[in-house]
């Protein structure tokens, strides 16, 4: 009997101990990157709520700030208050909604449950925009990049913005003069006594150099109106228009610099494509960056080899990989309320790696999925367009009101791309709907089951809206409603996008030719000047001289005697330089050329002192 009780107390002991040590080698082991409880609630709600009172209140402020043109700080705000009332009350109408929902339901009602209504009501706003941003974003990066490994789409996709562009720039044009004769105008009637001139002033300043200088010189056409004086609100709205008029007309000019440089390299490479000398050869000498990288690593020969056989094949690499992950994504959002069985893909990986342990592949599969995600929402952003009111523009040429209409989206899209990655990993317990710790981020967000309609329907059945979306993206259904009702779109089977491709193409010649024309004039200027500008530096040892100078523009005569220097500056400087360049290769032989004024200019190398007697 104690024997048998004895080995029982044995064998128990001996499973419990293996129970122990099973327990302590399968225990999680902290990692190196692990925060202690406490800290990671208190970032996210600072991180949280400063977003969100960027987003709703003071962005919004300051976008009207930036666009006011009021002449005062005081009449700024002002502007800005009142633009913003209906904002502000829009926002009011959603939350009292909400409280009125939850008021009718037999619960008490709490600070914390305020607290929820309004998170719920801000990330329903913005999972609404999230998933009409990232159902274009997972079929369109994927596509830009395989159709970027085509030069020939490129170039022809070019060809149409240029056409596009020199629309566009042409009426910014238009726009800015139309409005500085109006501020022409102004400058007239208002004199420096009065006491709207400092407001006049200040719109002065605002206006482009060139019409600065040129503001008092033409007053024909304002004369009649000098007596009619303006108001301060006309002021205000005029002041305004030019700040825009501007601005637009520096975007147009550097938009088109860069496009006609994109023109140019793309016509390059299609030059470049059957080269048997396997060397890049650049249309113009400015465009090849005289660095150490130039010279010693990104050669010719390598350029070469990137543009025409490489950078095809890393691309259409990279859009299959694009491709890929956006498919995983389409099906997890569609199937990550499912969770027995489990079928969104990155819960499936997460899952695996958990039951291991493995902190190292849990990071990396979350940051891969969540940069995926953010790329996809955000470079939608980068490619919005309302208008000309709303876009962002490379080479810092971007506004102050786009600016932060883009910073506006971005804090407004991030806790619903948090929330709905934490849903695809089965981690958001409101949607999967099971019993497991929260996260840090989940907690601060609240109960969502106060809100059964919102936590049970909305945030489950509207990401499959995504599934649509990308069916829309990828058969061009958004472009070509655009392109029916003006806004022309780049379709290849559409007679408008092919017409205005052939306009881009002559524009573009166009460009070529002028450029031609201008960088052969700075080389026949530099060679002049270094073969004739030399001969000057030497000087002569004699009382006269005459001296020829390549001043930019203009050669300077000068003729020293006695100490008195009587200098002459050529009317027809231009026209003598480009003959002179247009002889000097071909009429070797002709020593002297008739200048203006009776002197002559020595064509080749001087042999005797010809300018003595001067």
């Amino acid at each position: 009997m104690y024997t048998h009780v004895d080995t029982a107390l044995y064998a128990h002991i001996f499973s419990v101990c293996v129970y122990i040590c099973n327990s302590v080698l399968e225990v999680c082991e902290e990692p190196w990157s692990y925060i202690p409880d406490g800290i990671l609630p208190v970032f996210w709600r600072v991180v949280y709520w400063t977003s969100q009172f960027l987003t709703w209140l003071l962005l919004p402020f300051m976008q009207s700030y930036a666009r006011s043109g009021a002449f005062s700080t005081a009449g700024k705000n002002k502007t800005a208050l009142i633009e913003n009332a209906i904002y502000y009350g829009t926002y009011l109408l959603i939350f009292v909604s909400l409280l009125i929902y939850v008021a009718a339901h037999p619960k008490q009602l709490t600070w914390t449950k305020l607290q929820t209504i309004g998170i719920t009501a801000a990330n329903t706003w913005g999972l609404f925009l999230l998933v009409l941003l990232l159902g274009y974003g997972l079929v369109e990066i994927p596509r830009s990049y395989w159709l970027s490994s085509c030069p020939g789409y490129l170039l022809t996709k070019t060809y149409f913005k240029a056409a596009k562009m020199a629309t566009e720039k042409a009426a910014a044009e238009e726009n800015l003069a139309d409005v500085m004769e109006e501020v022409a105008a102004v400058h007239e009637s208002v004199r420096y006594n009065h006491h709207l001139r400092k407001c006049v002033d200040t719109i002065l300043t605002k206006c482009p150099t060139e019409y600065q200088e040129n503001m008092g010189r033409d007053v024909e056409s304002s004369h009649g109106d000098q007596n009619v004086l303006p108001t301060k609100r006309s002021l205000v709205s005029l002041h305004k228009r030019v700040i825009f008029a501007v601005q637009r007309h520096n975007q147009t000019r550097v938009q088109w610099s860069i496009l006609i440089d994109q023109a140019f390299h793309l016509e390059d490479v299609a030059k470049s494509l059957n080269s048997t000398a396997h060397h890049f050869i650049n249309s113009f000498s400015s465009a090849q960056q005289h660095s150490w990288i130039r010279r010693f690593i990104y050669t010719p020969t390598v350029e070469w080899y990137w543009e025409c056989v490489f950078r095809r094949c890393f691309y259409r690499l990279l859009a299959v990989l694009l491709c890929v992950l956006s498919a995983a994504v389409v099906w997890s959002e569609c199937t990550f309320f499912s969770t027995h069985p489990v079928l969104s893909l990155f819960a499936v990986f997460i899952q695996m790696a958990e039951k291991q342990y493995n902190y190292i592949c849990i990071e990396m599969a979350c940051f891969v999925s969540i940069l995926f995600l953010c790329v996809c929402v955000y470079s939608t952003v980068f490619r919005i367009r309302v208008f000309n009111y709303y876009y962002l523009v490379p080479h810092h040429q971007t506004d102050a009101y786009s600016l932060q209409f883009s910073a506006m989206l971005f804090c407004r899209l991030t806790p619903p791309l948090c929330l709905n990655f934490l849903g695809l990993i089965h981690m958001d317990s409101a949607i999967s709907h099971q019993d497991r710790i929260q996260t840090s981020y989940t907690s601060i967000m609240g109960s969502m089951h106060l809100l059964s309609f919102i936590s049970d329907g909305f945030y489950i059945y509207y990401p499959m809206l995504i599934l649509l979306l990308c069916f829309a993206t990828f058969y061009n259904l958004g472009s070509r409603c655009l392109n029916l009702v003006g806004f022309h779109q780049y379709i290849t089977d559409d007679d408008l996008t092919s017409d205005l491709v052939d306009e881009g193409k002559e524009l573009i010649k166009r460009e070529r030719r002028k450029r031609q024309k201008t960088e052969d004039a700075e080389n026949r200027r530099w060679a002049w000047g270094e073969r004739y500008g030399g001969q000057g530096a030497t000087g002569r040892t004699r009382a006269g001289y005459t001296k020829l100078k390549n001043n930019q523009n203009s050669p300077v005569t000068e003729i020293k005697r006695s100490g008195i220097m009587v200098t002459w500056r050529d009317r027809e400087a231009e026209e003598q330089q480009t003959s002179l360049l247009q002889d000097v290769s071909g009429d070797e032989g002709l020593q002297n050329k008739r200048c203006t004024g009776g002197r002559y200019l020595s064509l080749s190398p001087s042999q005797t002192g010809i300018f003595d007697d001067v």
